[in-house]
């Protein structure tokens, strides 16, 4: 059933590129140079990849995101599990990180290429502060909302502090930190291109530019296809651990 399913969803993007396809040789849309069928799309995507354009550009992109995510990600749960943890902690952090949170992530990048100039840990530091913040916020959020009784329970029957944090406290909010892991995971992605639209020379946002001076718009639909591709992977790649992480218990937890 799961595999018809999946066939059943791909039946829309397929009427849609068959449209595109069939609009744009009829020339019902004025000028192929700048919408081009799908068909030459295709061929062009076949020709960056095997003379390795694509492929260079792609990792590069895929490097820095996968730095990024990880270290704000990992910074992000940790800070968050303490502020949701430690009143104390959060009574005291809480304002400040406040104060930032509401700052688009790009909105940091004249500041960090003054800091750290530009190289490569620039766009590594752009997907790091947009990964950090909602994750953080969303691991709070979701220890905050944990039934305090669970906690109480498990420490009236002599659990250490250490052993409800492990096994009761971080379980139950991984719903809410894995919401925000699937959100940042896309956001990064976008937040990349636009770093390296801006300042670098290399991946997926630097093909884009150069395509866009050479009014290269086959070029240009190619990486906006990686671009979703990507976000859409890495948000069902978290989807899938979330699902086997807490699977069992959520079974459990109907009966």
């Amino acid at each position: 059933m799961k595999k018809i399913k999946a066939v059943y969803s791909l039946v829309p993007v397929l009427v849609f590129l068959l449209i595109w396809e069939i609009v744009v040789r009829l020339e019902l849309v004025p000028g192929h140079f700048f919408f081009p069928p799908f068909s030459v799309v295709i061929q062009e995507f076949y020709h960056l990849t095997a003379n390795g354009v694509l492929i260079d550009h792609f990792l590069s992109s895929l490097l820095r995101v996968l730095i990024g995510l990880s270290a704000g990600s990992i910074a992000g749960i940790v800070v968050g599990i303490l502020m949701g943890y430690e009143e104390k902690i959060h009574k005291v952090a809480h304002p400040i990180f406040s104060l930032f949170y509401p700052i688009p992530a790009l909105g940091w990048l004249p500041i960090l290429m003054l800091w750290f100039g530009i190289g490569e840990i620039l766009p590594i530091m752009i997907v790091f502060v947009c990964s950090f913040f909602p994750v953080l916020y969303n691991t709070v959020t979701g220890i905050k909302g944990i039934n305090k009784n669970f906690v109480k329970a498990a420490r009236s029957l002599g659990a250490s502090e250490w052993k409800v944090l492990t096994t009761i406290v971080i379980p139950l909010a991984l719903p809410n930190i894995f919401t925000g892991l699937r959100l940042e995971a896309g956001m990064a992605w976008r937040v990349i291109i636009a770093a390296e639209m801006v300042a670098i020379p290399t991946g997926i946002g630097a093909l884009l530019m150069k395509a866009e001076s050479l009014l290269r718009v086959d070029i240009i639909i190619v990486c906006l296809i990686v671009l979703a591709v990507m976000c859409l992977t890495f948000e069902r790649f978290f989807l899938y651990i979330e699902h086997k992480l807490t699977h069992k218990w959520r079974q459990n937890a109907q009966y």
